[in-house]
């Protein structure tokens, strides 16, 4: 089980959201690279950078601070306005291990399609969801689609994986949504990652075992930014299973 912290970039700082909403962020950092030292010193072997400005605006908007933290060492899975080629390809040209597409894979397949085909093994697709709907666009719009289904669909596009994020949960540290999330390993063969309210290592313990149904890894947030546990020792526990 792989323990990724993640690093939400808006405005050119490090936040958390609630519930995924821009207008409630905490800043935790004034500059996000700062935040990827200091989870690479703790024991970081992959960090989630998510562009908000990006996932907004529909483009990329910190690739500088993206490029300073592929530097550091740590891989990097980024999201956050990844909906052209051009966009991919730029941010995989920085440096970046793998590309997280949420919004395109829902409303354009073709792309999915292709970037899974251009680039093997390095596109993630992020199905952000409210309710077991998806949500699109940073997380503005929830769709009439079942997250599973979705994830059906881009399994046969090619995605190398899922990174499965209650919305509801996103910030609360009301304890990981152990349900959906193992309802969506179930239904695919690829790795699906869990996100979304993790408060205590008591949600690692209770994710641990389900590394042999298909979650691999657990991203984490407002729980170590805010010293609900340290990342250190969710790593250890991690590794125990």
């Amino acid at each position: 089980m792989l323990i990724i912290p993640a690093i939400d970039i808006k405005d050119g700082r490090c936040v958390r959201l609630l519930r995924g909403d821009m207008d409630r962020a905490t800043v935790y950092f004034d500059n996000p690279v700062d935040a990827a030292r200091h989870w690479i010193a703790q024991g970081a072997a992959l960090l989630h950078v998510v562009d908000l400005n990006g996932a907004v605006e529909g483009r990329p908007v910190h690739l500088r601070e993206v490029e300073e933290i592929c530097r550091l060492g740590a891989g990097v899975q980024l999201g956050g306005g990844m909906r052209t080629v051009a966009a991919v390809e730029t941010a995989l040209g920085l440096g970046v291990a793998r590309v997280v597409v949420g919004t395109a894979a829902y409303d354009r397949p073709d792309l999915l399609r292709t970037l899974c085909s251009r680039f093997p093994g390095r596109i993630v697709v992020g199905i952000d969801a409210r309710e077991g709907r998806v949500a699109i666009k940073g997380w503005k719009e929830t769709t009439p689609m079942d997250a599973v289904t979705l994830a059906q669909r881009c399994e046969k596009e090619g995605a190398s994986r899922i990174i499965y994020t209650d919305i509801g949960r996103d910030g609360t540290r009301e304890g990981i949504n152990v349900e959906e999330t193992l309802r969506i390993a179930g239904a695919v063969k690829i790795p699906v990652i869990a996100s979304g309210g993790v408060a205590t290592l008591e949600d690692i313990r209770r994710l641990g075992p389900l590394g042999k149904q298909g979650v691999e890894g657990v991203i984490v947030g407002r729980a170590l930014y805010t010293r609900g546990f340290e990342l250190a020792d969710a790593i250890k526990l991690a590794e125990s299973y």
